[in-house]
């Protein structure tokens, strides 16, 4: 019970901002059914995997975290329709298509935050302090890398839909995009390396300079990229852009998909 309010508290704090955004009401309404269920159905083996590097509870086998990650769709669904509910955005009235469509875009943000509960709500017992296990795949390069990607999927999450995002990529220059790929790369490889913030790496001075570079950044900024491309194609938001504006709006996106890509290196 104690696991299963963490991830109804994780749920709720993961997703009140977008639960909160209009545009996000307005995309369950009329978004492609297609879409929505491509999103379900790509989310699955994340929530999986992220079962298994930081779950809302100890498993051992990966059916345990296939069974988690349907518990946090489940109560992320509970929590979005509570929430919606009293917000006044649903109602006994709302055709069932609209009320599925608002609560099922607005799950993935929360069975997110319904899994990562554990480890940014624990009570640091004794259990959970001394709880190590060996053969963690969130020690490996890949369990980084992964790591990384829901950062990126999460906060990109909470930007894509908004009408401010595209309107940015409007306004910018080619010169503008090249200046905001350069920060966003800074700051991921100085978030993670060279400010010393909780978390963070520590670069061996025997190790080149450009190996940690190499080795994270590059490709963190990388799946920032991609994971910003995948959020503005499921939100419909590539449709009759030229590809000029298409690289544009994905360089605007990658800005904040960075900084959580960068975000979840440190604190997961």
């Amino acid at each position: 019970m104690r696991d299963l309010g963490r991830a109804a508290g994780g749920a709720l704090v993961f997703s009140l901002p977008m639960l909160m955004t209009m545009e996000l009401w307005w995309l369950g309404f009329y978004l492609d059914r297609l879409r929505l269920l491509v999103l379900v159905l790509t989310s699955l083996p994340l929530l999986v995997v992220l079962s298994r590097h930081v779950g809302f509870e100890q498993t051992r086998y990966w059916l345990d975290d296939v069974v988690d990650a349907l518990i946090a769709l489940g109560i992320s669904a509970l929590v979005c329709i509570l929430t919606l509910a009293l917000f006044g955005a649903i109602t006994v009235e709302t055709p069932l298509d609209e009320t599925m469509g608002k609560v099922v875009i607005q799950v993935v943000p929360a069975s997110i935050g319904a899994l990562l509960a554990k480890s940014q709500f624990k009570a640091g017992s004794e259990e959970d302090e001394n709880h190590e296990d060996p053969g963690d795949p969130e020690e490996s390069y890949g369990g980084e890398l992964f790591l990384m990607t829901v950062g990126a999927l999460f906060l990109g999450f909470n930007v894509a839909p908004t009408e401010e995002m595209m309107l940015i990529s409007y306004q910018m220059t080619e010169w503008h995009s090249l200046c905001l790929v350069a920060l966003s790369v800074g700051l991921m490889h100085g978030f993670v390396f060279a400010l010393g913030f909780a978390g963070g790496s520590e670069v061996s001075p025997n190790a080149p300079w450009w190996s940690p570079f190499l080795r994270l950044t590059l490709p963190g900024y990388v799946i920032a990229i991609s994971a910003s491309l995948y959020l503005l194609w499921v939100f419909a938001r590539l449709d009759g852009l030229h590809i000029d504006s298409i690289v544009m709006a994905t360089v605007v996106l990658a800005f904040p998909s960075a900084i959580g890509a960068a975000a979840a290196r440190l604190i997961l």
